[in-house]
């Protein structure tokens, strides 16, 4: 939120005025920001926490904000003011956005054309949680797996909040899914969200477990968002002409792959930067994001927001995602009545509502 476009000091702001780690975040009042021409001022209800937030706050990330900035990518509110020329929304419009940074505060200001109609019935904590993640995932295993019906995909990392969405969505695209996850409770969770079966890694050998799971063949996709000790076993668990999916690193480490593995497979490492994607090939990156819409508005994917918390708390928040405590998403929400519990899984009520604008 760049100082020569906000005016009077009206709102609570999450801010990064050095690269550092989240306990150095601060938050404090700040002016609401004028709308400007083509932009929407939205009176943010909830934003999601991602893992990018941790590493751009840190520097770490591809993409370097000035500095002071709010981080927050995701958020979910009501329109409060239009600025000259916007057509398609007006204040009091529940929306959702991605934005890049800037969404956790009280009010930002967004380019109408990253807003997109709010699904009827669904809650603000569960609207701002599955943009990012779904689509990421969506992206992964439709454009860079072309993920086929009756393959089995391996998800690491799957009870996290990228993990989750892909084992939703590879069921969704018709394969056999397993889970890898860290704990009883994390599992627990992707069993209910229709994983086939389930590896706990810390207990259990991976490869091997890779092996019995598909009778010696290997799984034909992977999903990684974690990296670490993980990867090259689960790059020795791939069938033939099977394909690996880069989509980050939580467990800190970027590991050094023998590519002889490769070699001896057939099979393909493949990169998975959503960011740029939706930058390069907007047309497809909005499309994708349509069908996941009306996935969410049928029902077909639910969002798991495990953990809510006030904008006080949001280094807590990116802390506890960090750390790899979260299961699902953890949302966060302003001083607005909450719209979700703080803890367990946020119900979506089906609508039929429309979701693009005329």
């Amino acid at each position: 939120m760049a100082p020569s476009a906000l005016s009077s000091p009206d709102m609570k702001a999450v801010l990064c005025k050095a690269w550092g780690p989240p306990a150095s975040l601060v938050v404090e009042d700040a002016p609401s920001p004028a709308p400007g021409p083509g932009r929407v001022v939205v009176a943010v209800r909830a934003a999601g926490v991602n893992f990018p937030d941790v590493l751009i706050v840190q520097g770490k990330y591809q993409i370097k904000p000035e500095l002071p900035f709010s981080p927050g990518n995701e958020i979910a509110g009501v329109v409060k003011r239009v600025g000259e020329g916007v057509r398609g929304f007006m204040p009091g419009d529940p929306v959702i956005a991605l934005i890049g940074w800037g969404g956790f505060a009280e009010e930002v200001a967004v380019d109408e054309k990253k807003l997109a109609p709010m699904p009827a019935g669904v809650d603000y904590a569960v609207a701002a949680a599955f943009g990012v993640t779904y689509a990421t995932s969506y992206h992964a295993l439709k454009d860079r797996a072309r993920l086929a019906a009756g393959e089995t995909l391996l998800v690491l990392g799957a009870a996290g909040g990228v993990g989750l969405a892909a084992v939703e969505l590879g069921k969704l695209l018709g394969a056999r899914v397993i889970a890898a996850a860290s704990s009883e409770a994390k599992l627990a969770a992707c069993r209910e969200r229709g994983a086939d079966a389930v590896i706990d890694y810390e207990r259990e050998d991976l490869r091997e477990a890779i092996r019995a799971l598909t009778d010696g063949k290997g799984v034909d996709v992977v999903v990684d968002p974690v990296g670490g000790r993980w990867t090259e076993p689960a790059v020795r668990g791939l069938a033939w002409k099977g394909r690996y999916l880069v989509v980050g690193f939580a467990a800190g480490d970027i590991p050094k792959i023998p590519l002889n593995l490769v070699l001896l497979k057939g099979s393909a490492i493949v990169g998975v930067y959503w960011g740029d994607f939706t930058r390069r090939e907007p047309r497809a990156a909005a499309e994708n994001f349509e069908q996941l819409i009306a996935w969410l508005r049928a029902g077909k994917i639910r969002p798991l927001v495990s953990a809510t918390y006030p904008l006080e708390r949001a280094a807590e928040a990116l802390e506890d995602v960090m750390n790899r405590k979260v299961r699902g998403k953890a949302v966060l929400v302003t001083g607005a009545p909450p719209p979700a519990a703080d803890t367990g899984e946020t119900t979506v009520r089906l609508s039929a509502r429309p979701t693009g604008r005329s």
